[in-house]
């Protein structure tokens, strides 16, 4: 599928709610949960989720459209939900992430994206010169890519409960 903003802000909007109809209301045995050491809960991909509004996603479109290749983005701090998440509930996090969500696709709609502004590029601090439209694909990609991580880590918790079962449910062994 090629890139469209209409398409991508589509996945955008509904994140909040997916995270806020899997995770609302569960027990930390489900939300604290990982796939072993060194490994996400859903609890720290949605503390992940949150940081990504607000210092990756928006920030990062803004330093393209005004200053393109002239300033490398800072480096995205992949930890940092570990001390910004700190004392909060998961209740908190999804409801701050809701907001944080609504405020940067508004900002987003507002500028009015022409095909012309999605070609230009800024300067990713590992990568090299990015573009505006591969920024905003990855962050569809980005929360594709964490729910699915919160399923799978959800679903290993049944691993062994499973029995036999496991040997259809590739996501046990993934």
């Amino acid at each position: 599928m090629d890139f469209s903003l209409a398409h991508a802000t589509a996945v955008l909007q509904r994140t909040p709610a997916a995270l806020r109809a899997l995770l609302s209301g569960l027990s930390t045995d489900w939300t604290d949960a990982t796939e072993g050491p060194d490994s996400w809960s859903p609890y720290v991909v949605v503390g992940h989720l949150l940081h990504g509004e607000r210092t990756d996603w928006i920030p990062r479109a803004q330093i393209i459209l005004s200053q393109g290749t002239a300033r490398t983005f800072e480096p995205y701090d992949r930890l940092a939900q570990f001390r910004e998440s700190a004392g909060k509930s998961l209740a908190q996090l999804l409801d701050e992430f809701a907001t944080a969500r609504a405020d940067n696709l508004r900002t987003l709609e507002s500028w009015t994206l022409t095909d012309s502004q999605l070609v230009r590029e800024g300067m990713h601090p590992a990568f090299g010169a990015v573009t505006l439209r591969e920024l905003l694909a990855t962050w569809v990609a980005h929360d594709l890519g964490h729910l699915t991580q919160i399923t799978r880590v959800m679903a290993k918790q049944y691993r062994d409960a499973v029995g036999p079962w496991r040997a259809y449910l590739s996501v046990m062994d993934r």
